[in-house]
């Protein structure tokens, strides 16, 4: 199993140290290393130097792609009420409980339909498929599991969904949604990248 939540962009070249200025080009690599995926963020100089010529035999090597920084933006103020869709997600990431897998999807999807969240990879995993989710405001990457939830299983999750919306963590997690819980025993083989033009089937209208 992949122990990995959410990593958040670098301010700078993880290679040469230098901070990327306000709408640089940069990379992103991503790569399978001791059973969990390790983001590099580096400036084009280095992209061209180190990795461009061989990223693919790159060990572990997942997949790349390119973004342009935009420097953090200033800290909301502490929620009142509601949970929002991705405040939510981000705490679920953080519980990384196994009860709420089907939750996470659900959520990823919604903020996927607002553009607030971009697939930017896919792999699967010890069978399952994996998304990776770029959040364009933040550059923060979210790994997502598909649970493979069946039609009979929907409402069950979005249910889960609306009440955790409604009344955010403080209620004990439900003893299932539909989503089958880990192995438990992590799996050395590398991922298996899949074409990132595949489309996210949405389970909710």
């Amino acid at each position: 199993m992949i122990e990995w939540n959410i990593q958040s962009r670098a301010h700078a070249c993880q290679v040469c140290q230098r901070h990327f200025t306000d709408k640089e080009s940069f990379h992103t690599l991503l790569c399978d290393h001791r059973h969990t995926y390790e983001r590099l963020d580096v400036c084009g100089p280095c992209w061209t130097e180190k990795y461009a010529a061989d990223a693919n035999a790159r060990s572990g090597f997942v997949s790349h792609w390119s973004s342009v920084y935009t420097p953090p933006p200033a800290s909301p103020p502490d929620p009142i009420g509601r949970e929002t869709a991705e405040s939510l997600l981000r705490r679920l990431m953080e519980q990384n409980d196994p009860a709420h897998a089907g939750a996470r999807f659900i959520l990823a999807v919604m903020l996927e339909r607002k553009r607030l969240l971009k697939v930017k990879a896919q792999m699967r995993k010890d069978g399952r498929r994996i998304f990776i989710y770029e959040q364009a405001r933040t550059g923060d990457l979210f790994n997502i599991e598909d649970p493979d939830l069946q039609l009979d299983q929907l409402e069950e999750v979005q249910r889960d969904v609306a009440n955790l919306l409604e009344h955010g963590l403080t209620c004990p997690a439900p003893a299932t949604n539909g989503a089958a819980p880990p192995s438990g025993v992590p799996d050395s083989t590398p991922a298996e990248p899949l074409a990132t033009s595949e489309p996210v089937v949405s389970p909710i209208s």
